[in-house]
């Protein structure tokens, strides 16, 4: 152990080091005279010690880990000793294309398990993943590959979140295994200290949870001093001791320590004697020695919960900006030490000038063996650690259950195209887990966990099954299951997406992740939305039901911007169907891309870079609507995955064109018949993706200003028939925005129809009259865009 010990300590120096001085290049020498960036030196430091016990010798290949934003560069730093992370990369951190701010599994190069950065995301990531793994264990897809780890390291004040504690329910709910959360309990936070006694709470809520929890707050200099006479009389000082009083000390140092000590705990012989026999740079480092900085004290605690798959919550006392000159300080978050400081700094660690970027130019052991002890650490041995896995085979085609004429709604389409699947037990039903916030009945789910059950690690019989009370759903646990159950906080679901659409390279097996929630909380988990995008996790997100054709149940329930999302989010691309075969080519679409991984230039026909993939997100309806008569081609498959066509070509005089997306598909229909009557060559546009059609309209214009001069996308052929004078009425049962922009693709007149204000009860009818989506409206806008007589039929607007 001593050995391991003096190889450790020598890496964390070295760790130290780097750090603090990348952040330093970044700020006052590769920067100059510009504005500085920060770089969390403070908040670095504190975690260098327990970063380098995990992953130079606890962390095996097969553990996982988070890591607390702000430990970037020592992150980086521990990743570039292990020959994961260049000297080019490190030297330009916080630039462009340089080693990230914060650890990014996309764009940063070293090997980065989860993406970090919006406080707490990565936290809960963890625990989702945990039980990710415990599915694809059960299902026996594991592939001989051992169970990991997932591990993720806190700032004590990232606990301040609340999605934190609702992650820690379905954890509970769910049996969690194989999860430890390590806490740099540094008592700081952004704008302040820690209050008192918080931790207290914390501790008792994750034991309520069924969390082990190991407090680390004494180190083992600060253990032994207790063992000294008079160190019992410490001891109690040091834990009453008041967060901010602690901090301002470790500041002033040694002196300030001596005099406080003694000061409060008097002449009282042995104690007094244990404090005198220290000079004020040992008392310095006793009263500092805190468990979270203490090699021995963390890889015993460490070992310890090694034996078991129970979740440990680590509470690591420690000292923010460890070792800096800044330590303690208050205003130390995004504090930057000068270059003054800094020099000092370079002495004290003995580093020599022009070898700062050296990788072991703070240790004293010889390099080869450093070299040789961190190639032979567990979690490095086996290089970079990113699994992949094969693409799920998906059928040419879904089964469409949209016959002619038939009244259906594109959410109850969903559910039937589900449950179809669900009949054969193909790979690609196999592969498919559903997921949904309470709302699995209500967003047609129910079918689809008939055949398929819900997933467990214990089997649970359906009590009501049992007693024989008729009900149509049933819902039996078990391990082969397919539905994972989430309680009502959307944040879970989207984490839980995130987690789920990362299997195939964190666990080495491809999951085909089905989300389902009501459109209108999308906004309460936008930004879980935009982590789970933001690692690149593939997923289809069902949002049903949507806008204000969910008439009855008034505004709280009714979606305006989500379309918007749709439209604006990177790495989710966004349908809206009104018809169930067009969702069933969609479906089919959907499951290829989420599979998709491939790099080049973007498809010269759409001008879309599809090989790439992502996630999907589709915003369904419950209003029924009467299915089309009609064969579906490849050119209609391939106009509808593109974004639109045309549901009634407009002639060579077409005055107006009407342009529509989703449940608005009747009106829309209808105001295309009874215009026809004063104005000529009317053309209906179905739209199936604004998201699409906006997407492939700005990557053509991007082409052709690079040189492709006869670069067109989908939406510029379709509107490339029409003549200037021609006007565009743009109809959506969502925010105007969505479809306006039609408008400027050739300089047409536009009127844009849509929802700008919270819905209320009513009918359907009375809704759309109401916000002006009604036939009647659509009629009125088109007059407005189009020259010739006054349009029949029109009555007056409410």
């Amino acid at each position: 152990m001593s050995s391991k010990i003096s190889y450790l300590n020598e890496i964390e120096r070295c760790v130290s080091w780097l750090a603090a001085w990348t952040i330093h290049h970044a700020n006052h020498i590769r920067k100059g005279d510009e504005v500085k960036v920060g770089g969390h030196q403070a908040s670095s430091a504190s975690l260098s010690t327990i970063m380098t016990a995990l992953y130079c010798s606890v962390l095996r290949p097969q553990d996982r880990v988070a890591v607390k934003p702000h430990a970037a560069p020592i992150f980086h730093a521990l990743q570039y000793l292990a020959g994961n992370q260049t000297r080019e990369k490190l030297e330009n951190f916080r630039g462009y294309k340089g080693a990230q701010s914060y650890p990014s599994r996309t764009k940063d190069v070293d090997d980065v398990d989860f993406s970090t950065g919006s406080v707490g995301l990565g936290v809960a990531q963890t625990l989702f993943s945990s039980l990710v793994q415990d599915y694809v264990s059960a299902h026996g897809w594991m592939n001989d590959r051992p169970e990991g780890r997932m591990v993720s390291l806190i700032g004590d004040a990232e606990m301040d979140e609340g999605n934190i504690y609702e992650a820690l329910i379905e954890g509970w709910k769910h049996g969690l295994r194989n999860c430890w959360w390590v806490v740099d309990y540094n008592r700081q936070s952004l704008d302040a200290v820690v209050r008192e006694g918080l931790w207290e709470r914390f501790e008792q809520i994750f034991r309520n949870f069924g969390w082990d929890v190991v407090i680390l707050r004494h180190g083992s200099l600060q253990e032994a001093a207790f063992a000294e006479p008079g160190g019992e009389k410490l001891r109690q000082w040091i834990e009453t001791c008041p967060n901010q009083l602690y901090s301002a000390l470790t500041f002033q140092g040694g002196a300030a320590w001596r005099k406080r000590l003694l000061d409060e705990i008097g002449d009282q012989g042995p104690v007094t004697a244990l404090i005198e026999r220290r000079s004020d740079e040992e008392l310095q480092g006793l009263m500092v020695n805190l468990g979270g900085h203490d090699l021995p004290s963390l890889l015993k605690a460490f070992e310890r919960a090694s034996q078991h798959d129970r979740p440990v919550c680590f509470i690591c006392y420690t000292i923010k900006g460890y070792g800096l000159p800044l330590a303690g300080h208050k205003d130390n978050h995004a504090g930057q030490m000068t270059p003054t400081q800094m020099e000092g700094f370079r002495q004290q660690m003995g580093v020599k000038p022009g070898q700062e970027w050296e990788k072991w130019a703070a240790a004293i052991t010889p390099a080869d063996e450093l070299d040789a002890f961190v190639a032979q650490a567990p979690f490095f041995r086996e290089g970079r650690r990113r699994l992949s896995a094969p693409a799920i085979p998906v059928p040419s085609a879904l089964p469409s259950p949209g016959q002619p004429g038939k009244l259906l709604s594109t959410q109850m389409g969903f559910g039937q195209i589900l449950n179809d699947i669900a009949r054969a037990d193909t790979p690609l039903a196999q592969r498919i887990i559903t997921t949904s916030p309470d709302v699995t009945v209500s967003t047609n789910l129910g079918p689809w966990i008939n055949r398929r059950g819900l997933f467990a690690r214990q089997s649970m019989a359906d009590i009501f099954k049992a007693e024989r009370i008729p009900s149509t759903y049933n819902w039996e646990f078990g391990p082969k299951g397919q539905h994972l159950e989430l309680g009502i906080a959307e944040s879970n679901l989207m984490i839980m997406l995130g987690a789920l659409g990362l299997s195939h390279s964190i666990n080495g097996a491809r999951l085909l992740p089905i989300g389902t929630v009501y459109d209108p909380f999308i906004y309460r988990s936008a930004d879980q939305l935009n982590y789970a995008c933001y690692q690149d996790a593939r997923f289809l997100l069902v949002a049903t039901p949507s806008g204000v054709t969910l008439a009855p149940e008034g505004g709280a329930h009714q979606s305006i911007g989500t379309p918007l999302i749709g439209m604006a989010q990177d790495g989710l691309c966004s349908f809206e169907p009104a018809f169930v075969d067009e969702l069933s080519v969609i479906m089919r679409f959907a499951f290829d891309y989420m599979q998709r991984d491939g790099e080049g230039d973007p498809d010269e026909t759409t001008w879309l870079r599809d090989q790439t993939g992502g996630s999907v997100y589709l915003r369904l309806s419950t209003r029924p609507l009467e299915q089309p008569a009609r064969q579906m081609d490849p050119d209609l498959e391939r106009d509808i995955i593109n974004g639109a066509y045309w549901l009634r070509r407009p002639g060579p005089n077409a005055s107006v064109v009407i342009a529509y997306q989703g449940a608005v598909a009747p009106e829309a229909i209808a105001a295309t018949g009874l215009l026809a009557e004063d104005r000529r060559d009317v053309g209906l546009l179905a739209v199936t993706s604004a998201d699409r059609l906006n997407a492939g309209w700005q990557a053509a214009e991007r082409a052709r200003q690079r040189g492709a001069v006869g670069a067109m996308s989908h939406v510029e052929r379709l509107l490339a028939r029409l003549s200037r004078d021609c006007g565009i009425v743009t109809v959506i049962d969502g925010h105007p925005a969505t479809l306006s922009w039609l408008g400027g693709v050739y300089g047409h007149r536009v009127k844009s129809l849509g929802v700008e204000h919270f819905g209320q009860t009513g009918t359907i009818a009375d809704l759309y009259r109401h916000h002006g989506l009604d036939t009647n409206a659509i009629m009125h806008a088109a007059q407005s865009v189009s020259n010739g007589r006054t349009v029949r039929y029109l009555q007056a607007l409410l």
